[in-house]
């Protein structure tokens, strides 16, 4: 007799399936009729011999599509197996799901977590800092305000300082969509002026030409950098107007800045001058100041010296050298900082800023008058 283990084995193959129900079709199955069976008597006193019919027996053929396995029984074995499997699962938990505190997941000590609201406000501004939110005083600022140009109209300028790098951007688009950017940079004692001009197709010029100047910045002519970080608006949406407008400055730029030295004048020249690699001028009187305080001269260049200085706006042929002129203009900026007394205060203290407005014009060479096709009148 069989033990129960062999007789619970495992699922048989289809073919198998249908071999084992074929010998128990011919077998016979329990408590099915048997079919009869005809006998013919022998001669001589031997035994009849008896051949059983087979018609009654299906075929494999017909067992294959008819005969199948009781779906009751089947069910009921699989329950058997999944009972204890179910009980095991509720003792271990989910599949890939651990119970807290066991298989190497530790659970927090009770020490921790009372040490939490004591570690939270030192880990808020170092996240603050990762972030750009909230990273001290050191941090870029930016000031966005609306104000008004010297021809009545209004734009809005981005104003932004870096207490880090010591430094000063300004931005502003005039309504000929010229993009006109100044960078103070007061550990280099340099101000840079770039102006993005659009071209105009009609006369061949392509779709923009950039425009860099580089000066000498002295430091009274913008607050510091510190200052300017701390600078708030009560109303943005207010049009600003320069309490002060400074004299226009008239600069002659006659040496040429070597771009791929520009690091060793300013950290800012190479990403604000970018897309003019070939125009970035400045002054002798400037490189004078810049090579007593170490700068390389290798930074710089001398411009050719025209047969006859014309400004552009006098030569018809558009393949001649020429003077160009271009002007800009910064139309607010906060170029001083206020100061009050108070009875209270035995030492003056700063108690706001004064806005200034102050316009430039660069003279400079240019091997092609189409080089300077703005510069239409003398």
């Amino acid at each position: 007799m069989k033990s129960a283990k062999q007789s619970l084995g495992a699922p048989e193959s289809g073919a198998a399936a249908v071999a084992a129900l074929g010998r128990w079709a011919r077998a016979g199955a329990p408590g099915a009729p048997r079919p009869p069976r005809s006998c013919r008597g022998a001669r001589g006193g031997a035994q009849p011999t008896c051949v059983r019919a087979t018609s009654l027996a299906p075929s494999a053929r017909a067992l294959r599509g008819a005969a199948a396995p009781r779906p009751e029984l089947a069910g009921n074995f699989a329950r058997s197996l999944a009972a204890p499997l179910a009980a095991r699962s509720r003792r271990a938990g989910a599949p890939g799901m651990r119970p807290p505190g066991r298989r190497g997941v530790p659970t927090a000590p009770p020490a921790l977590l009372l040490l939490l609201p004591l570690l939270l406000p030192l880990l808020v501004p170092l996240l603050g800092a990762l972030r750009g939110v909230g990273a001290g005083p050191g941090a870029p600022a930016e000031l966005r305000v609306r104000v008004r140009l010297p021809d009545g109209q209004v734009t809005e300028e981005s104003l932004q300082a870096d207490s880090d790098a010591d430094s000063i951007s300004l931005e502003l688009r005039k309504p000929d969509g010229t993009l006109v950017s100044f960078i103070a940079d007061f550990k280099k004692d340099v101000k840079i002026f770039r102006a993005l001009i659009l071209g105009e197709l009609e006369k061949g010029q392509s779709q923009f030409q950039a425009l860099c100047f580089v000066t000498r910045l002295h430091h009274n002519e913008i607050i510091p950098s510190e200052a300017m970080a701390k600078l708030r608006q009560k109303n943005p949406q207010a049009v600003r107007q320069a309490e002060e407008v400074r004299g226009l400055e008239h600069l002659h730029m006659d040496i040429a800045v070597n771009f791929s030295q520009g690091d060793l004048l300013s950290p800012h020249l190479h990403n604000v001058c970018a897309e003019a690699t070939d125009s970035i001028y400045t002054r002798q009187e400037d490189v004078r100041f810049w090579l007593e305080q170490g700068v390389d001269s290798s930074v710089f260049e001398a411009l050719p010296e025209a047969s006859e200085p014309t400004h552009c706006g006098q030569v018809a042929d558009g393949g001649k050298p020429c003077v160009c002129r271009y002007g800009l203009s910064l139309a607010w900026y906060p170029c001083l900082l206020k100061y009050c007394h108070s009875r209270d205060r035995p030492a003056p203290y700063k108690c706001g800023i004064r806005s200034c407005q102050k316009s430039y014009t660069f003279d400079f060479y240019v091997p092609q008058k189409q080089l300077c096709l703005w510069d239409e009148e003398p």
